[in-house]
């Protein structure tokens, strides 16, 4: 198992990431952000770009490391789109289901399935849906195995979140009635190894670009006439952030590249990336802010977006402490 990315994913990621510099800058996220309704505020286009581009069929598992490449370039960029969501947590539970052109949404949670004569019901209430008011299907997992219902069949409602940008719902199933050719018969427990594998990697890139500005920011901030990057102290706070990000992309690869080869270690290294990815979060959340000064808590700044989706990534699909224990059992169980 190669731990480098060999030529063609090189050239993948300075593609993706020149695609994404030119086509989602900071000024189209503060737009959707500040006035979601207009034209300019719209991630529509985005999207469609992203379709265009063929990237939302990077869903064969053989693809996993480019498409984590794609989730972490995303992270970077605070992407306003309901990638991630389709791409990494929808996709892998609606198998060949899976249309390119539809944006999608999984509830892992909070809804039953019961038979009847007449087919299968599924009621509940999911809750911290990414993308529920805005996919086109989702993909239902239950007791009873997943389903995928059309959004016009579920109510929703998108939750107030401290990230302005992404979109989190709760979303109604109201005796909601589906046949047995809604059903997917899928693994839904090595689906989610992808879901936490593209937030952790996500976090890794929300979190390079905190370390990315608050470097610009050091090398530009005078104090007592000198840089403040040139004090020490600040430059240990560079070096921690550094190093926690590196650890936490490492992780979030080796993940990516279990489930490509669908090696039996994905399950443990899914855990461990998205435990590693909350902890980076934490130390470049805290440094990142407080090497900025008063400037970091300002509306102003945009390093505001890349810490709201940074900590957002740790308290979605489980924090690191979750994953800790659950890593933790695994061994005991050894």
């Amino acid at each position: 198992m190669l731990l480098e990315f060999d030529a063609d994913q090189r050239l993948w990621q300075g593609t993706v990431r020149d695609a994404v510099t030119k086509q989602c800058p900071p000024s189209l996220v503060r737009s959707v952000a500040e006035d979601p309704d207009s034209p300019e505020g719209d991630p529509t286009p985005l999207w469609k770009l992203y379709v265009d581009a063929g990237w939302t069929e990077l869903t064969d598992q053989e693809n996993t490391v480019e498409l984590a490449i794609v989730c972490e370039e995303l992270g970077r960029a605070t992407d306003p789109t309901p990638f991630l969501a389709t791409l990494t947590q929808y996709a892998p539970l609606a198998a060949d289901r899976y249309d390119p052109q539809q944006a999608g949404a999984a509830v892992y949670s909070g809804v039953s399935a019961h038979r009847d004569a007449e087919g299968w019901v599924l009621d509940g209430i999911a809750r911290n849906v990414v993308d529920g008011d805005r996919a086109d299907r989702l993909a239902v997992v239950t007791e009873a195995g997943v389903f995928l219902v059309e959004a016009a069949e579920v109510s929703s409602r998108r939750s107030p979140v401290f990230d302005p940008v992404l979109h989190v719902a709760e979303v109604s199933f109201p005796g909601v009635r589906v046949s047995d050719a809604a059903r997917v018969h899928v693994d839904a427990e090595k689906a989610h190894h992808l879901a936490l594998t593209g937030m952790a990697i996500t976090m890794v890139g929300a979190c390079q670009r905190i370390l990315d500005l608050a470097l610009d920011h050091a090398k530009q901030r005078h104090q007592f006439g000198v840089p403040i990057g040139s004090f020490q102290a600040v430059q240990h706070k560079a070096v921690d952030m550094h190093v926690a990000i590196e650890r936490a992309r490492a992780l979030s690869y080796f993940a990516a590249l279990t489930i490509a080869a669908d090696d039996p270690r994905r399950r443990m290294a899914a855990a461990m990336a998205k435990a590693s990815a909350g902890e980076c979060q934490s130390i470049v959340f805290r440094h990142g802010l407080q090497l900025f000064g008063a400037m970091g808590f300002t509306w102003e700044n945009d390093l505001q977006f890349a810490l709201k989706r940074a900590k957002a990534g740790e308290l979605l699909l489980g924090g690191a402490a979750e994953h800790r224990a659950r890593i933790a059992e695994e061994y005991r169980g050894f």
